[in-house]
């Protein structure tokens, strides 16, 4: 959708009191200088029907958003759960996938079932288990190992962690860009993340959402440094919560601590391959916007 002129004010009027209430607003929104004029853009025009009447009344910003602020710029109410699930419907299948893999490979513990979704198809004998080489495999027709092990966790919390974090970045990327975009990351983000996995451990079973999620939290990340927008706007401190974590992961004190074998190739790969998708989206969704 083009952006929308909502007026053009001289250059010597001062806006920063009313483009800070915009903020507060959370209100998408650019600013840019053309022939002598500076032109407030937004991206639809009953948006900017909005704001041309707020602009009359506050245009110092010096307004209440709590209690002024009429139609689109009205903060809306926090959507309930069923209506976040129909607003969100690839995320939710994605969870509902991985919900129903859980049950089936009993949270990884099913080994007969496990094995139709790991990287590598194997067999056990035993206590040993065998791997069959991942050139055999591929050439058996079962591609669909590269992207499988996205949907196995091991155990309740890698589970539910990895569904809330999902839920999480997962529904903000279908907001903006849709959900064809959101499965097209899903899956790219767990081919990159599995494969990296494999060459740096080599046959092992691994598994789980996390390194789609790092893929989806450098999308964000990158994309909304390129061009700002409040639904990739994260609430501060995740990204360097997230970061650190990875830090202490790559370090081998988490694994000491027993929270298990961590897939640090996964986690890297994932992060590396959404900050190259962030950087490419933002930078196609920057020349899209007036600047």
């Amino acid at each position: 959708m083009s952006a929308i002129a909502v007026f053009r004010l001289p250059l010597g009027t001062d806006l920063s009191g009313f483009v800070s209430l915009l903020r507060r607003l959370q209100v998408p929104h650019r600013v840019s200088e053309e022939g002598g004029s500076q032109v407030l853009w937004v991206p639809d025009e009953r948006m900017a029907h909005d704001i041309r009447e707020l602009y009359q009344r506050y245009p110092h910003g010096n307004a209440d958003v709590d209690t002024v602020l009429p139609g689109s710029l009205a903060a809306p109410r926090r959507p309930g759960f069923a209506q976040q699930l129909k607003a969100s419907p690839a995320t939710a299948a994605v969870l509902l996938v991985c919900f129903v893999v859980a049950a089936l490979t009993l949270l990884g513990d099913n080994l007969q079932s496990l094995r139709w979704l790991s990287f590598l198809d194997f067999t056990v004998r035993g206590e040993y288990i065998y791997f069959t080489p991942l050139a055999d495999t591929l050439a058996a027709g079962q591609w669909w190992r590269l992207f499988s092990p996205m949907l196995i966790h091991f155990g309740l919390l890698h589970l539910a962690m990895n569904s809330l974090w999902y839920w999480e970045l997962g529904r903000r990327i279908e907001t903006l860009q849709g959900r064809i975009n959101l499965l097209g990351l899903s899956l790219l983000f767990s081919l990159v993340s599995n494969v990296v996995q494999y060459v740096v451990s080599g046959p092992t079973l691994f598994g789980g959402l996390s390194g789609v999620l790092y893929g989806l939290l450098g999308h964000c990340w990158l994309y909304q440094w390129l061009a700002p927008n409040p639904v990739y706007q994260l609430p501060r401190g995740v990204l360097v919560m997230m970061l650190v974590w990875l830090a202490l992961c790559m370090t081998g004190l988490v694994s000491m601590l027993g929270f298990g074998e961590i897939a640090n190739g996964a986690h890297v790969g994932g992060l590396l391959a959404g900050c190259a998708t962030g950087l490419l989206g933002g930078w196609l969704a920057r020349r899209r916007t007036p600047v």
